[in-house]
């Protein structure tokens, strides 16, 4: 019989519905391409303004919130989590913990398997590392 991972590694694995990804509403499920083509001032618009939400889902704004809101549970935690978590997730973290302009969202660059560190100390977090997962480096 297999082993479920999070046991094997004896880690308490939960899903937190404060992290999940991006609500891109109508536009979910479609590749940037294809809503770009099909939208391209609604796309702009969403892209130029983190308060814009033409897709009629969660805007850039909003999911920075709901993210640094999860943070601050996490205020006075002793130990580590460990959060594997979609690229808008890490980016909207990273905007709030370097409490960069929301329009800057769109300037971070997170690749797949990126490991992201942050430390808390006294309800203040900061951007401790970024970089790939060891191993996942790729050659160019």
């Amino acid at each position: 019989m297999r082993q479920n991972p999070a046991e094997a590694l004896r880690l308490d694995a939960i899903v937190e519905p404060m992290l999940r990804e991006c609500d891109y509403g109508r536009w979910s499920g479609r590749s940037f391409d294809e809503v770009q083509a099909q939208e391209p001032e609604a796309m702009a618009e969403w892209l130029r303004d983190p308060e814009a939400a033409p897709h009629g889902g969660e805007s850039i704004v909003g999911l920075i919130g709901r993210v640094a809101a999860w943070l601050e549970t996490q205020n006075g935690m002793r130990g580590k989590t460990v959060a594997i978590i979609h690229a808008s997730v890490i980016r909207a973290a990273i905007v709030h913990t370097i409490e960069a302009n929301p329009r800057s969202f769109w300037r971070i660059d997170v690749a797949p398997l990126s490991v992201i560190a942050f430390s808390g100390n006294c309800g203040r977090w900061t951007l401790s590392a970024i970089g790939p997962l060891r191993g996942s480096e790729t050659q160019t």
